[in-house]
């Protein structure tokens, strides 16, 4: 299973902390982390996943695999810069959104677009603008523990449905 985790480049210890615990937790559940393989959010995670020998893969948006934080182990150079947003969502079976800017938004926007459950923790509220269906694949949580949770049950369903209808 891979569980995608997204948000800022910079951020602040707060939300460092959160997102280097949802990394371990994802980890400790033997899943793959996918991120943007970068500073902040994307780095912690990966860190927190590293601490329980989680996998790791960072897509990039630059040319240089080596752009990757020191915890990816198998980053992917894309050179289409934002647009790299998209191969995260396709490429995760569920989404966690910590904290985040804009290109948060965007992957938040991408995954919700194509059907992809996105959990949000200490992230952007959308409960005022989204369409009902946007919801039903939308979920704040409050902790770690509830994000990574939400999002395996949701990952977890998403591939039983796909089998039943094979």
């Amino acid at each position: 299973m891979n569980i995608g985790v997204i948000g800022a480049n910079e951020c602040n210890q707060d939300i460092y902390n959160i997102a280097e615990r949802v990394g371990s937790l994802i980890a400790e559940k033997s899943a793959v982390l996918v991120c943007g393989g970068r500073r902040g959010v994307m780095e912690a995670a990966a860190k927190g996943a590293k601490k329980f020998k989680g996998k790791t893969i960072g897509i990039l948006p630059g040319l240089n695999r080596n752009e990757a934080n020191n915890f990816i182990d198998y980053p992917i150079a894309t050179g289409i810069g934002q647009a790299r947003n998209l191969i995260v969502v396709l490429n995760s079976d569920a989404i966690i959104a910590v904290g985040g800017e804009y290109g948060t938004l965007s992957e938040i926007a991408l995954a919700l677009k194509h059907g992809i459950s996105v959990v949000a923790l200490s992230s952007w509220a959308l409960e005022k603008i989204c369409d009902e269906k946007d919801m039903n694949n939308f979920f704040p949580v409050n902790t770690a523990e509830e994000a990574v949770h939400k999002a395996f049950n949701l990952a977890q369903q998403k591939k039983s449905l796909k089998k039943i209808l094979e």
